[in-house]
Formats: C-alpha cells, structure tokens, sequence
C-alpha cells in the first residue's frame, strides 16, 4: 500500500518501520509538550494496526513507538489487530479506546494518558501499563486478557470521586494481575473478577479515604492474593463473597478506612485456604469475617480493631494470640453471638485443649448475660457461681462443703430443741444436723425429729433454701438441661 500523504518526520518513520518490528525512538523521556520532531497522529497508529500497510515475508510488524507525542484519538475500538502495540514514554493527548477489540500483545509503557478504555477488550497476550500515569478512569470491564494484566509503578487518579479510578468488573487475567507499587486514587473496582494466575498487589496504594478503595466483591483469585509488603488501603477493602484458592495476605499492609464507623476490610461471605491478617500497625476501622470459612487464620492482637465481627465464621487452624487474646478476639462484636465461641471452644477442644474449650463455653455463658432479663441474670449468675454452669461442678460441692461447717459451728452452739418424747430421739449430732438440712430429702431423721430456735432457726431456713438450690443449680448444670444456648 501506498504511503499516505502528508506524513511529517517521525510519522514517516514509523511507516517504514511497521513491516519489519523495528523501534523507532523519538527520544528517551515523556514529551512534555508538542514538539514537532515528535508527534505522531493517533490514526497513523491504528491505521497501521488495522491492516493499512502491507507485511514483509519473514517478519513480525509491530508498532514499536517510544518517546512520541500522540495527538487525536487511538480508536481501536471493535477492530481486529493482529500486530504487537508497544508505546514506550509517550504522552498520549485523547485516551485509547480498545473497546470490544480482539488484540495481541498491548504495551504502554511509561506513557501518560488522560484516560484508557478497554471495556470487553480480548487480548491474546498481556496488556502491560507499567510506569504509565493515567488521568482518569482505566476501564476494564468484561475484559479477557489471556497474557495477564501488568500496572506496575502506574499512577491511576480519577478525575471525581463518582468516577473509579479502576473499573474492571467481571475481568477476567489468566496469567496473573501485577499492580505491584501502582498508586491508585478513587478507587479499584473487581467486583466479579476472575484472576487465574493471582493477584499482587505488594507495595501498592490505593486512597479513596470514607469510601470504597477495593470493591473485589465475587472475585474468584487462583493461587495467592497478595495485599501485602506496604500494601496500603485508605478507604474500605471490600472481598466479600470473593474466593481464594491460595493465601489471601495481608502482611505488613495498612489498613484505614479514612472513618472509624466503616468497614475497613469488609471479607464476609468469604473463602480461602489462608488469611494473614497481619498488618503493619493496628487497622483503623471496623473488621467482618462472619459467615467467611478460612482453613487457616494467622493474626495478631496488636493489629484487631475495636469492633471484629466474627459471627458464622468457620475456621481449622488459628496462629498467633494467646488464650486471653482470642476470649477477647470473640468478644469485639457489639452484639453477643452464640457462634463464634462455639467455634472456638471447638477448636480448641480439636486441638486437644478440653479445658480451654470449657474455659471459652464459660465466657460464653456470661458474656450472654448481659443481653437478659433482670430474672434471667438472676439464674445466669446463681448458675456462675454454684457449679459454673456445669463446667465447674465443683463449685457446688465446696459451697456445699462451706454451709456444713457453718450449719455444724451453729448447731453446735444453739442445739435445737426436741419435737419427739426423748425415747423416740436419735441422738442429735451437729455435722449430721446440718447435713439432713442441706439434703433436700430426709435422709438421716434429724430433721424431723429437732425444731431450732431464736437466731438458728434462720440459719436452719438458710440450709435448707440453699439444699434445695444447689441441688437444682447442680442438676442444670451438670445435664445441661436448662443450661442456655
């Protein structure tokens, strides 16, 4: 085909040089401004791109453009491209759009843009926009990139905080997803993507403070998801619902919600096989694992917000913390739920820690307390303090053991008088006195045949009250028949 007319300099050369592959360098840093040794019309580049320049047997065309002035728009959109795009440091006036188009390999590197769409873009290859600085929205929605997606370095900000930085709902990236030390403002939208080769995020920072700086609801990550090594998240991280067949880190991040009443790592609903939650300072925010099942968790007390919700969540293995950590670790909903101690009694007895997993059914029971009735606390603490609510059967046995000393102390100063003639009496003993008082049946006849008086005879009603409910404190709670649940 013949060279169309009126191309300056530099378009020149990069005609000649698309059947061959060959770079044509413009010069080594970004265009500051338009100079005319550097510009190149957009629709050259897609003109070239969409077959408007013949090929050479034996070579690979390419567009291999650095250091270039890119004026008009790049509009790819819906179009078939069967050659390799690399743009290397070039200032681009008007966003790309790749919108709907089936491509190769997609490179700007170092560019900057005012924007890029790629909505339902299929790429056979990457699409890489590593160092480039985008000011605007980077749309990537419905997406399928079979080479993986690459924004390393890249500095994306959006233009408004309706505007997403980042939109890329339902992307799907077979390789993997690399925005390792990208730095994001106004949010990053991957509500129903698919990464199959994971998700790096390391070093990475993403401000949309008060709002949402990850919305990952759905996605479904394939091997590791990497939210770590001064990850940094000034907004909400949302993943609820998403799933994980690998680890999901968040190893020396920080996480801030920009507002202590929001969510500052929304991971309900969730599945993984690993979570590290183990930021870098204490997260800022609120927390909610609940009804999220996690083979292991690894945490640390000195990074667990104020408020944790933990309600359904089910868990095999947990790391990091001791005993008192994790009672505390249960307790950080603001409203009390029976599950999440369960879960962790379970565990610990699992883990062959019998005496732990009654110690937390024990702080269950009376954290539940306070959200009862002034009869029901009555019950709860009668219940705590006589036999600990079964857990703790002893307990009844000493104050048991307490109130027939003190009815053997008593008796033996003040002897009841006699209600039977003298030769019908069993011979009064103080110990087996008290002891027939505190038995809520007669057993040994003392009872019946000895009436107390004065003082001891409130003495005597007070053993005989207490009989009767230690052993219906003993009874619930040994059988758990009445024990709440």
């Amino acid at each position: 085909m013949p060279e169309p007319p009126g191309l300056n300099a530099a378009e020149r050369r990069l005609w000649s040089a698309f059947p061959s592959g060959a770079s044509v360098v413009l010069g080594d840093d970004l265009p500051a401004g338009p100079d005319p040794d550097r510009i190149v019309r957009a629709e050259i580049i897609a003109r070239l791109l969409l077959g408007g320049r013949e090929t050479r047997p034996g070579a690979i065309p390419a567009v291999r453009l650095r250091g270039a002035y890119v004026v008009g728009a790049l509009d790819l959109a819906g179009g078939t491209i069967e050659h390799e795009l690399r743009l290397d440091r070039c200032r681009l006036v008007e966003a790309p759009d790749l919108s709907n188009a089936v491509t190769r390999q997609l490179r700007f590197n170092g560019c900057r843009m005012p924007g890029f769409d790629g909505g339902g873009l299929r790429a056979d290859g990457y699409l890489s926009l590593s160092g480039s600085r985008i000011d605007g929205s980077l749309r990537l929605p419905r997406a399928q990139l079979s080479g993986g997606l690459r924004m390393n370095g890249s500095v994306i900000t959006a233009r408004s905080e309706e505007e997403w930085a980042v939109f890329a709902g339902a992307l799907v990236v077979e390789v993997g997803c690399y925005a390792r030390n990208a730095e994001i403002t106004g949010g990053v939208r991957f509500v129903g993507a698919r990464m199959n080769g994971g998700l790096f995020m390391e070093g990475a920072t993403l401000r949309n403070p008060g709002r949402l700086a990850l919305d990952a609801q759905s996605m479904v990550v394939e091997d590791a998801a990497e939210f770590s090594g001064g990850f940094t998240a000034l907004g909400t991280v949302r993943i609820r619902n998403a799933r994980f067949t690998g680890i999901v880190s968040f190893s020396r991040a920080v996480l801030d919600s920009g507002d202590p009443a929001r969510m500052a790592l929304h991971a309900s609903h969730m599945t993984a096989d690993e979570l590290m939650l183990w930021p870098e300072r204490r997260i800022e925010g609120r927390v909610s694992l609940s009804y999220s099942r996690i083979s292991l968790i690894m945490d640390h007390p000195s990074v667990w917000p104020d408020e944790l919700y933990l309600n359904g969540l089910t868990y095999e293995t947990l790391r990091g913390g001791e005993f008192k950590d994790r009672l505390s670790w249960v307790s950080r909903d603001p409203e009390f739920h029976l599950q999440p101690y369960e879960q962790l009694a379970t565990w610990y007895h699992g883990v062959g820690h019998d005496d732990l997993a009654r110690r937390v059914q024990l702080a269950k029971l009376r954290a539940r307390r306070r959200s009862l009735n002034p009869v029901g606390k009555g019950w709860n603490h009668l219940l705590d303090w006589t036999v600990g609510y079964g857990y703790r059967p002893w307990l009844a046995f000493a104050w048991f053991g307490v109130l027939l000393a003190v009815g053997t102390l008593v008796f033996s100063l003040d002897r009841p008088g006699n209600i039977k003639p003298p030769d019908e009496l069993p011979r009064f003993h103080a110990l087996i006195y008290s002891l027939d008082l505190l038995i809520p049946i007669d057993t040994f006849g003392q009872q019946q045949s000895y009436d107390p008086s004065g003082w001891s005879r409130w003495v005597a009603y007070g053993l005989v009250s207490a009989g009767w409910v230690l052993a219906t404190a003993l009874i619930a709670g040994v059988t758990r028949v009445l024990r709440p649940n």
